[in-house]
């Protein structure tokens, strides 16, 4: 099969429906558990259909969350693979760069899913599955969201090593999509721990109140 030639002035390839797809499945994966773990918190969805076990519900969203992620980073080497490469991006100072940020991006998702463990990092909060408390050492020492800027991180970098133009547009299109979903992930998160602190509150304050009865 003959290699994929386009026009030397063309960077990206927007006639391309690998490149719409992937650029879909970017958006749709943090779409979709944000919606599914907010009809979680609102209406217990999964823990219903799990038999009411809310910790094997949370898997079961991890398990399909991770999933989508392996389809999304399939689509989106997919998509690269149709676009054209540009010169500059093939010279060995790039690929050492996009080594790197690989390299950036898995430590800090790894790194983070190791501190938060499987329900920490994925959503169980919405279950009622809460951490005692914040975690603030690395790599949530250096960001406050590790998981998403890791990928954004290895999205770029995988960009790099392909020579790409097309994946660095999919990269911004990765971290515009990622800060929209913390704009709406970060306030809702701090509110279900922000009632928890206000139940043990209250908690606190019946049970000071039968003491000096």
């Amino acid at each position: 099969m003959a290699p994929y030639e386009v026009p030397a002035t063309k960077l990206v390839e927007f006639d391309q429906k690998s490149l719409f797809i992937s650029a879909c499945a970017i958006a749709f994966n943090p779409l979709f558990w944000n919606i599914v773990a907010r009809q979680e918190y609102h209406n217990k969805l999964l823990t219903k259909l799990f038999g009411g076990r809310s910790q094997a519900a949370c898997y079961g969203l991890a398990a399909t969350i991770f999933s989508l992620g392996l389809v999304r980073d399939f689509l989106y080497e997919r998509a690269l693979r149709h676009q054209p490469s540009y010169p500059l991006l093939e010279l060995d100072e790039v690929k050492y760069a996009a080594y790197g940020l690989i390299a950036i991006g898995n430590i800090l998702v790894v790194s983070s899913t190791w501190r938060l463990g499987v329900t920490g990092t994925f959503l169980g909060d919405y279950f009622g599955i809460l951490m005692d408390s914040i975690v603030t050492g690395f790599p949530f020492n250096l960001t406050d969201a590790p998981m998403y800027n890791g990928s954004t991180c290895s999205f770029l970098g995988t960009a790099l090593l392909y020579g790409k133009p097309a994946g660095i547009l999919l990269t911004a299109w990765v971290f515009v999509v990622y800060q929209i979903a913390l704009k709406f992930e970060n306030p809702f998160t701090a509110e279900i721990y922000a009632k928890r602190e206000r139940e043990r509150e209250r908690a606190a304050g019946k049970v000071g109140g039968k003491k000096s009865q």
